[in-house]
């Protein structure tokens, strides 16, 4: 049997526990009363995978259906990766530890541009083969995803049968219920397939022909045998009501987020124009206090952790926080459970607030300003200033707090050499006002970090039409801060630039990219989001074979009626209001967020009322 196989060999890996499943929470089924079988696959290593809320909700709402299997799947890592290639051993699910290839679905979340690698690499693990035109007519294995990169699948299109568009909560079980039907039909893979086009939020990429201009931009999208011009996102719209497990499996090994994490809201009302994420998950919801309350005490009785994180993307915009905070702390100083807040704003950073934060957490504070000057925080539409910067730093000193880090991004459209200096220069400010509140003697604990990342262009933006900085250019800018930081007090971690520019090239790719994304996978490209792991040289041969240019894709300006790889995919919010929101922010215009203001972006008319009721808990 397989499980005897997989055991000989697991003391001479590392972290043998990620192998053998078998954790609390995991569910088992009898398999002759499954209907349907998906495997869940999370295209890193078991310790990041496992930290995803995403697979954690997925995997129990599948299962609830007693007729249906989720199980999870992680990619190996080298060191057993090499026995299963060695010993025969397929990929596969941890709960039955059988190969997934007998499964009806293998699904893969996209969450990150450089695990594209690890995708194709566990398809070959699996015995499944990676080019879906070679999976011949039986309806399994489909091999699907969905995820935020999901918004621009082209690079992944000749290697997935389907995309699974937006959130996923209620169109993975239509789909599965589809595919049931459908099974006991008879049908072939290509009439599935052609059924599940007519679902909201499904994408087949099969049923698409690309033809490309003379330049190399895309002419046309065109769909064949009846599917939409268009595919829409799937959205929820009453979130405060939406399933949420009570369980999480919970890991025989430490994880990354090793934690219960409950969402509190979801979509962002900011509107800052590098941000994907900001777009993609609108319109803005949010759950109730009671909701939030109840989900985080479920969680934490039924798996025995002693934290819980609220997760969002910006968790104190949430309109009740306050009374919101007050009701877990009740429970969880009582039961000894600490509270993270992550995700926290400059501009509604408040002593209250403060306060709250030193009864769960008393390491340092992190903020992301994301730029050193006004003018460059207003063309990235930050919505933030120096004053409140400055305000909140003053309220974490006088609280007690000597450590903060802060984010920025460099490589910005417009940026000069004195927006770098920029950086430095608030640093530098901080550090100063540190001495002010606690005097000179009373630093031997300050720490201002500062952390920069090059910014990389994202579809669904205002910025997609952005060129990315070169290697050359981030090098420059680099050193330009190196030189401008005075104090040593002053901290600097700067992002390595090679693997920013892969993941802008596999961001905004087109079909054409997926020649690399195999070349470069052929060549022993896996794990790339690994420094460790990571060989941009191989993927530069890649690049040479298949006659492409990454800065084509990465480094030039994008005129504003090019036709892009994703614009059939509808997000809800319109290429116009990113125009619009692309030039006022080469005009240093800001744009209020959502909650001042409707700046008109599409959503709400998408979704079917306003992003704003007086029932805050509806759309």
């Amino acid at each position: 049997m397989l499980k005897e196989k997989i055991e000989k060999y697991l003391l001479s890996v590392q972290k043998p526990a990620r192998y053998i499943g078998g954790e609390a929470g995991s569910i088992h089924k009898d398999k002759s009363k499954v209907d349907v079988r998906f495997a869940f696959c999370f295209p890193d290593c078991y310790d990041i995978g496992m930290s995803h809320l995403g697979m954690k909700i997925l995997y129990s709402l599948i299962n609830e259906r007693e007729n249906y299997w989720c199980e999870r799947v992680f990619a190996p890592w080298p060191d057993f990766e090499q026995v299963m290639r060695q010993q025969h051993i397929p990929l596969y699910g941890l709960e039955s530890l059988e190969p997934i290839r007998d499964f009806d679905f293998i699904g893969f979340t996209l969450q990150y541009e450089l695990s594209y690698t690890n995708i194709l690499n566990m398809l070959e693990l699996a015995e499944v083969p990676v080019y879906a035109k070679n999976r011949g007519t039986d309806m399994a294995p489909m091999v699907v995803a969905g995820g935020p990169c999901a918004c621009n699948p082209e690079p992944l299109a000749d290697f997935f049968d389907l995309f699974i568009l937006g959130e996923g909560e209620e169109v993975n079980l239509e789909l599965m219920d589809l595919y049931h039907r459908m099974r006991r039909e008879g049908a072939t893979r290509q009439a599935f397939l052609r059924e599940a086009a007519k679902l909201e939020g499904i994408y087949v990429p099969s049923l698409y022909d690309v033809t490309y201009n003379p330049d190399g931009t895309i002419r046309a999208v065109t769909p064949k045998d009846g599917a939409p011009a268009t595919v829409k996102k799937r959205i929820i719209r009453d979130f405060d009501q939406v399933y949420y497990p009570e369980n999480f499996v919970v890991p025989f090994t430490e994880i990354v987020h090793d934690r219960v994490s409950v969402e509190v809201l979801r979509g962002c009302i900011r509107g800052c124009r590098f941000c994907q994420a900001g777009f993609l998950y609108r319109p803005f919801r949010e759950k109730s206090e009671e909701t939030v309350y109840r989900e985080c005490r479920a969680l934490c009785e039924h798996t025995g952790y002693d934290e819980v994180s609220l997760s969002s993307l910006s968790t104190s915009d949430h309109s009740r926080l306050d009374p919101m905070l007050r009701k877990l702390l009740t429970y969880t100083e009582a039961e000894r459970i600490n509270l993270s807040l992550p995700s926290l704003r400059i501009d509604n950073f408040s002593q209250d607030l403060l306060n709250q934060i030193k009864r769960v957490r008393k390491s340092g504070l992190t903020f992301a300003p994301e730029a050193g000057t006004q003018r460059m925080r207003d063309v990235i539409n930050k919505n933030i200033s120096e004053e409140e910067v400055m305000k909140t730093c003053r309220i974490a000193f006088e609280g007690g707090y000597d450590t903060v880090k802060l984010y920025f991004m460099m490589g910005l459209p417009t940026e000069t050499d004195e927006d770098i200096a920029g950086i430095a220069e608030l640093a530098q400010k901080v550090v100063d006002l540190y001495y002010q509140i606690a005097g000179k003697g009373r630093g031997k604990n300050l720490q201002v970090s500062i952390s920069t990342a090059t910014f990389i262009p994202k579809p669904f933006t205002p910025f997609e039409f952005e060129p990315q900085a070169t290697h050359a250019q981030i090098e420059h800018k680099q050193q330009v801060l190196r030189d401008a930081i005075r104090s040593k007090k002053i901290r600097a971690a700067l992002h390595q630039s090679d693997a920013s520019l892969l993941e802008a090239v596999l961001a905004r790719g087109d079909r054409r990219v997926g020649q690399v994304l195999y070349r470069a996978w052929k060549k022993g490209c896996t794990f790339d989001s690994w420094d460790e792991y990571f060989d941009f040289t191989r993927w530069q041969e890649a690049f040479d074979e298949a006659g492409l240019d990454p800065a084509f894709y990465a480094n030039r300006t994008r005129p504003y009626d090019e036709v892009f790889p994703w614009d059939h995919l509808d997000y809800y919010v319109s290429k116009d209001f990113f125009v619009r929101e692309n030039q006022r922010a080469h005009q240093s215009l800001t744009t209020p967020n959502c909650r001042q203001k409707c700046a008109g972006c599409g959503v709400n008319l998408k979704a079917g009322g306003a992003c704003f009721a007086e029932d805050p808990y509806s759309v």
